[in-house]
């Protein structure tokens, strides 16, 4: 069974995603067409800017802070990214509860975990995750979901593979969850 998987960059961009990674984030996907078309989709404003997020992080404080800490470190990386700074300064100017986090300066960097999901068509998901930077792109990496063996998770995670295999054929998905990679 394929498991969800996308590529990001340091600043939240999501640059690609297999299917079953699209469609567990739809919600992120949703949040960039409505409004930021022609962008690709960012999970730092999705889950700044969208309440939808706090609902769909079931951890929301948790994923909050790690995206605060992983963008602090990104910024120590790269200081001089005119992307990132612009990413902070609007997250800083929009949302109150980003600039709190902000300022507590945690600076984190993970690599793999546990992510609990609430999502709109298939219910709560508990997944591990594990990211691994891909070395020819300097600042992107591939995070990888998957679910415990025979677990409700698994279960779930299944029906959402085989509605992303079903729609993709009638080509709806792809109506439905706009490809941001080639942007």
């Amino acid at each position: 069974m394929p498991m969800p998987a996308y590529v990001r960059n340091g600043r939240f961009d999501v640059l690609a995603a297999n299917d079953p990674g699209r469609a567990l984030y739809s919600p992120l996907y949703d949040h960039a067409a409505a409004h930021t078309p022609g962008r690709p989709p960012n999970s730092a404003r999705f889950c700044f800017l969208d309440p939808v997020a706090t609902e769909f992080f079931v951890d929301y404080d948790k994923a909050a802070n790690d995206c605060v800490a992983f963008l602090r470190s990104a910024v120590g990386s790269d200081p001089y990214d005119k992307d990132l700074s612009d990413l902070v300064g609007e997250l800083s100017t929009r949302s109150q509860d980003f600039g709190r986090r902000w300022a507590a300066h945690d600076v984190r960097y993970h690599r793999a975990g546990h992510k609990r999901f609430h999502h709109p068509l298939v219910g709560d998901l508990e997944l591990d995750y594990e990211a691994f930077e891909l070395s020819g792109d300097l600042g992107q990496r591939i995070n990888i979901y998957t679910a415990p063996p025979d677990s409700a998770a698994e279960e779930a995670l299944n029906l959402l593979v085989s509605w992303t295999a079903r729609e993709t054929a009638t080509g709806a998905l792809s109506a439905a969850v706009p490809d941001h990679s080639k942007d």
